[in-house]
């Protein structure tokens, strides 16, 4: 469905697992630049929301396709959050990829929205295990982005799920979550609260950037700005764009001019790829 709904001319898509699809671009003639020793054509890690619509993702992989970018999509699953060994696997799996020979020369740029946020942290438990062996890809992204991450307590990660999972039983779904965190403690809750000390203490050292509202009841945007600051006393350069009342993962459609000029400056400043055209 996802390459259905990708339909650009110049756009070519694969399948390399369940869960990660990668399109390739020839927009204005890109295509080559990924063969240029040089400048290798840098690639956008897409990490979406849980229940995200093809439709929808296509519209971030043709912001990206203009300026340059190819894509490589990572979805998730409800299962790889609800049973977290599952999720460092796919992590673990993703690290892979990004280690390949396809791929190992290529600049990164990480995008991830919501839950997608979760799935990046758990390839960063990996990284942070082995730091030096990791230094080449952490030198790779150059950026990283991050659109209503799912964050704070377990309250949040909860309604997070009752609204994707079945929004018509929300308030069920979020007690039936908190029931099942508490009786699983060890294999959920353990493992989150590992990969939120991962995160907090990242190890990357390129610039970041925030989408978030305060209106967003699947993230404490107070938490977020806590870590935020954290980041910049560690001296990540950390940029933010927040909204009173915005749409979770939705600030591109109710805030599109505000949300693409920030997102263009900050892709502008990494001087990841010379920009050609507006996004």
């Amino acid at each position: 469905m996802l390459s259905r709904a990708v339909t650009m001319a110049g756009v070519t898509s694969q399948k390399i697992s369940k869960h990660i699809t990668f399109l390739a671009n020839d927009l204005n003639g890109t295509l080559t630049a990924s063969a240029s020793p040089v400048r290798p054509k840098p690639i956008l890690l897409l990490l979406p929301w849980l229940g995200s619509r093809p439709q929808a993702i296509a519209k971030y992989c043709e912001i990206y396709f203009r300026t340059g970018f190819d894509v490589l999509i990572v979805e998730s699953e409800v299962s790889q959050f609800l049973w977290p060994r599952w999720g460092l696997e796919h992590g673990g799996h993703v690290l892979e990829l990004l280690e390949s020979e396809r791929f190992s020369q290529r600049p990164l740029l990480v995008h991830a929205f919501s839950i997608g946020g979760y799935t990046f942290a758990q390839v960063l438990v990996h990284v942070a295990k082995d730091t030096q062996r990791y230094q080449g890809l952490t030198n790779r992204i150059r950026g990283h982005i991050y659109d209503s991450l799912v964050m704070g307590s377990l309250d949040h990660m909860a309604n997070g799920l009752g609204k994707t999972i079945m929004p018509r039983m929300e308030g069920l779904v979020r007690s039936a979550s908190l029931l099942y965190f508490r009786v699983f403690k060890y294999q959920t809750v353990d493992y989150f609260e590992s990969a939120i000390g991962v995160f907090w203490n990242t190890p990357l050292t390129a610039p970041a950037l925030f989408f978030y509202s305060e209106n967003d009841v699947m993230c404490d945007y107070k938490s977020l700005e806590k870590m935020a600051d954290f980041w910049k006393s560690r001296g990540l350069p950390v940029e933010s764009k927040k909204w009173k009342e915005s749409v979770h993962a939705g600030h591109l459609r109710t805030h599109p001019q505000e949300y693409l000029s920030a997102l263009e400056n900050f892709v502008q400043s990494l001087n990841i790829v010379p920009l050609k055209a507006k996004m």
